[in-house]
């Protein structure tokens, strides 16, 4: 008698069992011995989600035992437990290269004992691989399977996150098999998405522009669209971020000059919180000092302001300049910043008087 028989035969038996003691009687809820679980990961504009149910190993060997090599007869694996695992993404997709659309899927695998397929079924709805069809293939991908750390519950999970990819990865015993997952349309996709949103509600507002701006900067991407956009966040009352995100564009698209005649005349009309933004986003850009003359441009134009001391002194001990960074920490002190400020800056002292 096949597998497939023998379970059949063992769930007819228990609903035929239970039946006289149910009537209309309802059973109580137990923890499952697969607990259900699911992992969601966003890329650019969309989302990939896996849902599935985790085993536990229990002293069992599971390669090549509990989940048999498949020998080229054998039903693939479900990859979980319980009713079929599942993966959804929001948007068409490339799974090592090889496109597939929006839905969900059926998650199934072929292990060997060297490189697995991962298999993507239309049908998402079956226990398990039982009942599971090649001909509802909609795609499979040879991956190869890596060593890893133990791991008691099969879990799911992603890593290498990139703005428009991630790697999802099933990790059980000391095996991970991972597969990479990539938007479809990649940058396009998510500049088409920026395009219709911007002739909704958002289009009469200077923060879409700007958004939809500094992510062309960002990415390099569309670069001449993402000077339209900057001209319409400034057009609109977006004021000093949507020149720094023109002059930006401007230095990558070949206009230094340009761009410096924007920078210097917006640095000159910037406020406090204006340039203090501003230095921390070229800290982010790995700007430093850079970022550490804003920070002193905003001292002489501020100088009551115990904020502009505690950002230079940030600044600077980023750099490593730390004697120069305790002193304008102490500054910052002097100038009675709010309580809660005031213990965060003396527990960044204390650290910093460590490195002299």
């Amino acid at each position: 008698m096949n597998l497939f028989n023998s379970m059949l035969l063992f769930v007819l038996a228990a609903s035929l069992a239970i039946a006289p003691l149910t009537g209309n009687a309802q059973t109580i809820s137990t923890p499952q011995q697969s607990p259900s679980a699911s992992v969601t990961q966003g890329i650019g504009l969309s989302e990939v989600t896996i849902v599935y149910h985790s085993p536990g190993i229990k002293g069992r060997k599971v390669w090549g035992e509990l989940v048999p090599y498949n020998d080229g007869k054998s039903m693939p694996w479900r990859a979980g437990a319980n009713e079929n695992t599942t993966i959804s993404f929001s948007s068409d997709v490339l799974i090592e290269g090889n496109p597939l659309p929006a839905g969900t899927y059926g998650l199934h695998m072929l292990p060997t004992t060297g490189d697995w397929t991962v298999i993507f079924s239309k049908n998402s709805t079956s226990w398990g691989s039982f009942t599971y069809r090649e001909d509802e293939d909609a795609l499979r991908v040879t991956v190869t399977p890596q060593a890893a750390s133990h791991e008691e519950w099969l879990r799911y999970g992603f890593e290498n996150l990139e703005p428009l990819g991630v790697t999802a990865y099933v990790h059980w015993e000391k095996l991970k098999v991972p597969f990479r997952i990539q938007l479809a349309g990649g940058h396009e996709s998510v500049l088409q998405s920026f395009r219709l949103q911007l002739r909704g509600v958002a289009g009469f507002f200077p923060q879409g522009f700007v958004a939809a701006a500094q992510y062309s900067a960002n990415n390099k991407v569309a670069l001449d669209e993402g000077l339209t956009w900057a001209d319409r966040g400034i057009a609109n009352g977006g004021g000093f971020n949507a020149q720094i995100v023109k002059a930006q564009l401007l230095t990558l698209s070949g206009k230094p000059k340009q761009a410096d005649s924007l920078t210097n005349a917006m640095l000159t009309a910037a406020n406090e919180n204006e340039l203090n933004a501003y230095g921390y986003q070229l800290i982010n850009q790995g700007k430093i000092d850079q970022a550490i003359e804003i920070f002193r441009t905003n001292v002489k134009r501020y100088p009551d302001s115990w904020n502009v001391y505690d950002s230079l002194g940030e600044g600077l001990g980023i750099k490593g300049e730390t004697e120069e960074a305790i002193t304008w920490y102490k500054k910052a002190l002097e100038k009675n910043p709010p309580e809660a400020q005031a213990q965060r800056i003396n527990q960044v002292l204390q650290t910093l008087q460590t490195r002299l």
